[in-house]
């Protein structure tokens, strides 16, 4: 059971370390769109469709433009902390941790 055990710890680490770089990434995206870069830079292209990918679902559900700023990636890094890093890699850290 151990090999359970290692395998769902590593897969907690890649997790963790997926929803922290897009943290990251919506951070990065949400300071750059004050700024007004190039938007066809590469990078800020590729910043901007991971973001969008993430945050359409949301803008979807119900609006999240209020006085003319987005809340959608706000809204997305709350889901993260708390769906993503505290309860699905905690989950299955302790379930890890059960199984020795």
């Amino acid at each position: 059971m151990f090999v359970i055990g290692n395998l769902l710890t590593a897969l907690a680490w890649v997790l963790e370390i997926v929803f922290q770089t897009l943290s990251i990434i919506l951070v990065v995206n949400a300071v750059l769109s004050w700024v007004r870069p190039d938007p066809s830079n590469p990078i800020v292209m590729l910043l901007d469709r991971i973001s969008d990918a993430v945050c359409n679902p949301v803008r979807r559900l119900f609006p999240t433009v209020i006085s003319g700023i987005d809340f959608a990636p706000f809204i997305v890094l709350i889901l993260i902390q708390a769906l993503g890093m505290m309860f699905l890699v905690q989950t299955l850290r302790g379930i890890a941790a059960r199984m020795g």
